[in-house]
């Protein structure tokens, strides 16, 4: 035996429905007053149509959500059945609510001898099929809406996906590039200063412990951030000595704002590599971030040669352009990388975020 299949009655669907059917009861009592040109007036007619038709609202829908639920499509056979059952039912219960209101009995609609009765029954069948024509027309409409949405759905996940497959790609060419340049530096230093060498290494595997979890994760604080930057700067410090200072200016309405995590390595790295590396006397980097017309700006700046000097050192300039398309993929044309000379010396590299 096949089980019966039990449905949670869905009540709010069929308050729903209800609304619709209150303006077809609306356009009965019209069409009764003013069309047909009945004895009674616009209100006697609106409450019997009112009587009549949410009695048959209520038992057309009602056993159509109770049995076949909200979503399945009802036997249309079975439920012709139970429309034409269920005009006659709402006729004589409806008639006789519509009497006990107006306060006389209605006896016209209890007599199938009667023309009055027979009309009444005629019309509360069309009102019936035509709803049902419009409820099942409605049905079809939803349905394709969500099956719209649900492919809709389906098509941003797949585009999520694919998004966040190319951020890791990205991502994964600027960490390894910070890191092979970290142990080539690593590698001339162990020649000429091995006690040096020994506390880069120190600050080395200090440095991967504070990063290998934010690296991998969709986003870091701004205050991680600028910490994992403030480790890089102290591993170039070590190398450069004195030749190189750095300061930080994040206010502490910002240290908790999610960005990219590794947003700010390629620019620093570029600050040093291509500004501060090449100029004898070295020089300085500030970093920061600040809210400037309703835009996050994130800002590298550096005292070196400047932009116009040209590239101080050979390099695959993948951390810039990488940046670049990862704020591309990320935000589309609301985010920005740009790289200028600064005032009175040196660049100013400046990512600019949706605040």
């Amino acid at each position: 035996m096949t089980a019966l299949k039990l449905f949670p009655f869905p009540l709010r669907r069929l308050a729903r429905d209800f609304c619709y059917a209150m303006v077809f009861n609306v356009v009965c009592a019209l069409v009764v007053t003013f069309v047909l040109q009945s004895d009674g007036n616009f209100y006697s007619s609106l409450v019997i149509s009112t009587c009549i038709g949410t009695s048959a609202f209520l038992l057309i829908d009602g056993t159509r959500l109770a049995i076949w639920g909200e979503e399945a499509r009802p036997n249309w056979l079975a439920f012709s059945l139970i429309v034409c059952a269920a005009a006659p039912l709402a006729q004589l219960s409806g008639g006789w609510l519509a009497g006990k209101i107006l306060g006389f009995e209605l006896k016209g609609l209890f007599s199938l001898s009667s023309s009055s009765a027979l009309s009444s029954l005629v019309l509360t069948l069309i009102a019936a099929a035509s709803a049902t024509v419009f409820f099942a027309n409605r049905e079809r409409v939803m349905r394709a809406e969500a099956a719209l949405a649900q492919e809709k759905a389906r098509t941003e996940t797949v585009a999520r996906q694919a998004l966040q497959a190319q951020l890791q790609s990205l991502q994964a060419q600027i960490e390894p590039h910070m890191l092979f340049n970290t142990l080539a530096n690593l590698q001339g230093l162990i020649a000429i200063d091995p006690p040096r060498a020994q506390q880069m290494l120190d600050l080395l595997i200090q440095y991967l412990r504070a990063t290998l979890t934010s690296s991998r994760a969709g986003s870091n604080t701004l205050e991680q951030e600028f910490a994992q930057m403030e480790a890089y700067l102290g591993l170039m410090q070590i190398r450069m000595g004195e030749r190189l200072s750095y300061s930080f200016d994040l206010p502490p309405a910002l240290r908790a704002r999610e960005v990219p995590p590794m947003l700010l390595q390629p620019l620093v790295e570029n600050a040093i590599a291509h500004g501060l590396e090449p100029k004898i006397e070295g020089g300085h980097v500030t970093v920061g971030a600040a809210l400037h017309d309703g835009a996050l700006a994130l800002t590298v700046r550096d005292t070196g040669l400047g932009p116009a000097a040209g590239p101080g050192k050979k390099g695959t300039n993948v951390g810039l352009v990488n940046t670049r398309e990862r704020l591309r993929a990320l935000y589309g044309d609301n985010a920005s990388l740009t790289l200028e000379p600064a005032q009175p010396e040196g660049a100013l590299a400046r990512i600019t975020l949706p605040a």
